[in-house]
């Protein structure tokens, strides 16, 4: 009572503003996890919602575009609501797909300070660099909007619809949160129906025991492994998976002009039964590499326990024989 009395009342109506404000921003979806990515030489505040929602902060995505200009409130035009500024310009329409008219929605939301703030769904930004990249390459650029052009394809080097999702999850920690197979469901949408089953089957940690049996560093900035992986992987997997199936998968599987393969043999697999079959051995198979010191110690127990169809099983019936 006594701090009340000495407040002035410019102070009580400031406090009273600012808890009004607290009490608004509780209606607003909340940042559970927040955090920072850096592309190129931007730093962009991310966060992911509680309705699972991941967002850029309105001014780090103008930044991320190489505007200089703060983005204040909701900069929207009146003939294009659903457009920010940055797309309202008449010489990008022709370039701005409808899916972009949804996600280009600014999103409110409440910081863990309780502060209100402004962001853009995440998958956004690549999607608004594609608008100013098809602009540039149809010359329908103004010369002011060119550093933009720029920006995007610096950005677009390093992102992908999927990318920013999971570079998002990662700087808030959500990764450790989400459903095991929420980027690949995500992934999903972008790729052919008949391609879909190879979303979630080799596993990172065969190519990581693979590399450390042939006495190699796994390299986790590329997917590029050494060619003779490809025979290794039809030794250990396709030739011990099912009788024929590697002369099958073989048949059916183009190849390019280049000698590869066009797509990843184990993407003819039927869902029904090829690819549980496949992630059963694949496990089995990891385990087997976990257990063995080196390669040729992680072959000797593959042919005992996995032989290759075909091949006579080696028994060892000790020094006394039979």
């Amino acid at each position: 009572m006594a701090r009340a009395k000495a407040l002035t009342p410019a102070e009580r109506s400031d406090i009273a503003k600012r808890a009004a404000v607290n009490r608004w921003n509780k209606d607003l979806p909340a940042a559970i996890y927040t955090g920072e990515i850096e592309i190129g030489d931007a730093r962009l505040s991310c966060a992911v919602l509680e309705n699972g929602i991941r967002v850029l902060t309105q001014s780090d995505m103008m930044r991320a575009l190489g505007r200089s200009r703060q983005a204040k409130g909701r900069g929207f035009y009146d003939a294009d609501v659903n457009l920010p500024a940055f797309l309202t310009a008449k010489n990008l329409k022709p370039f701005i797909p409808n899916e972009l008219y949804v996600t280009s929605s600014q999103i409110e939301f409440r910081l863990p300070s309780g502060q209100k703030a402004f962001g853009y769904r995440a998958e956004m930004l690549p999607q608004v660099c594609e608008v100013y990249l098809k602009a540039r390459d149809a010359d329908g650029l103004t010369h002011n909007q060119e550093h933009i052009a720029r920006q995007a394809d610096i950005l677009m080097r390093g992102l992908a619809t999927v990318g920013i999702v999971a570079l998002v999850d990662e700087a808030t920690g959500y990764q450790r949160d989400r459903a095991a197979d929420a980027l690949a469901k995500i992934l999903e949408k972008f790729i052919a129906k008949e391609l879909q089953p190879w979303v979630p089957t080799f596993p990172d940690m065969f190519y990581e025991e693979l590399f450390r049996l042939r006495g190699l560093d796994f390299p986790r900035e590329t997917v590029k492994r050494p060619q003779y992986f490809g025979h290794l992987t039809n030794d250990i997997i396709y030739e011990r998976l099912a009788p024929g199936i590697k002369d099958e998968l073989r048949n059916t599987t183009p190849k390019l002009p280049s000698g590869r393969r066009k797509h990843h043999m184990h993407r003819k697999l039927t869902p029904e039964m090829g690819h549980p079959k496949l992630r059963e051995h694949l496990a089995s198979v990891t385990t087997i590499m976990r257990l063995s010191s080196n390669y040729e110690e992680f072959k000797r127990n593959l042919d005992k326990i996995h032989p290759r169809y075909g091949d006579t099983i080696p028994m060892d019936f000790g020094d006394k024989g039979l």
